[in-house]
């Protein structure tokens, strides 16, 4: 792959043909081409890390923001606040992704289908539900089956203490 060269940073082609090759060249794009939504679309599609180097305005699209969550979870921590806030984006990243729960807004912390999609694949996210959640016996349940170190998030002892999640804490004995 040949070098970026910097003196065609707002050259607009140059600049989509780079970025087709590699997505985070658009770091080296000029600010008027990381606010171009082709070019940035172009880049997250190479690398959805690429979306740490679209404009705000971007940033705040939510066809560009979903490309990116949709296929690294993580990547919510570049989207805007009003998109953090987008069940549709947040959950499309929940999905593959459980660690975005730490990115979502506050009422998606409390929105049963995202924390219960997001403890599905990383139990340990529990700890960033609200406590509503973390007290919602099937999203325990779900979170302790993935990984038993959530139960320290539980948010009560009368869960905590609950039959079924000590079936899964502590497994009968097969006899």
């Amino acid at each position: 792959m040949e070098e970026f060269d910097i003196n065609k940073a707002d050259d607009r082609e140059y600049v989509m043909q780079m970025v087709k090759q590699d997505g985070k060249l658009l770091d080296l794009a000029s600010s008027n081409l990381q606010d171009d939504k082709e070019i940035v679309l172009d880049a997250i599609k190479q690398n959805p890390v690429a979306l740490e180097f679209a404009s705000q305005r971007l940033k705040n699209d939510k066809e560009v923001v979903f490309e990116s969550v949709s296929k690294v979870g993580w990547t919510a921590c570049y989207a805007s606040d009003k998109l953090r806030a987008d069940k549709d984006v947040m959950l499309s990243g929940a999905k593959i992704d459980g660690q975005i729960l730490y990115f979502a807004s506050k009422e998606l912390r409390d929105d049963k289908d995202m924390v219960l999609t997001s403890v599905q694949n990383k139990g340990l996210i529990l700890k960033y539900a609200s406590k509503r959640m973390r007290n919602d016996k099937d999203v325990v349940l779900s979170a302790i089956s993935q990984d038993k170190r959530a139960k320290e998030y539980i948010a009560s002892d009368e869960l905590k203490n609950d039959a079924d999640v000590q079936n899964i804490l502590n497994p009968p004995a097969e006899s």
